[in-house]
């Protein structure tokens, strides 16, 4: 069986503020307006994190608008979202963010088969000297990419 994938958001400024050493796939517990509006993109994990609270994984911060035919059964924007995980890598994630300077970020949120999943990276922050760094490689690339263009 083909898998059909769609993304739906995406953090770009997790790989610059972060240095991602792994990244894990994660379910999601969500209400049916919530549903409904993460499949008409309304949705923000700009300013997402994951943290780990009574032995589960929790996504805090991600914003998801009320869907617009809702009623009073509509769901709260910024509530925190249980993530889907085993229990052993919730154990092996668990053991990684103990260690200093580790953050569980979220790089996409997309749908797969019809089902809402979130794509978790474990990384460590950057210094502002790394991202430095990051924009001299980036834009040193940029001129390379020019002047072969204009050359050929």
């Amino acid at each position: 069986m083909q898998e059909r994938i769609s993304t739906i958001a995406v953090n770009r400024k997790a790989r610059f503020e972060y240095d991602i050493v792994e990244t894990i796939e994660a379910g999601i517990v969500l209400v049916g307006t919530e549903v409904k509006s993460i499949r008409q993109k309304r949705v923000s994990i700009q300013e997402a994190y994951a943290t780990v609270k009574r032995g589960e994984i929790f996504l805090i911060g991600s914003n998801i608008a009320p869907y617009e035919m809702g009623n009073r059964y509509n769901h709260e924007p910024d509530r925190d979202r249980k993530l889907l995980l085993h229990r052993q890598e919730i154990k092996r994630l668990t053991g990684k963010l103990k260690e200093r300077g580790f953050t569980l970020v979220p790089l996409k949120m997309y749908l797969k088969n019809g089902k809402v999943k979130v794509l978790l990276g474990l990384g460590k922050g950057k210094t502002m000297y790394d991202k430095r760094k990051a924009i001299q490689k980036r834009d040193l690339d940029r001129e390379i990419q020019r002047e072969l263009k204009n050359r050929y």
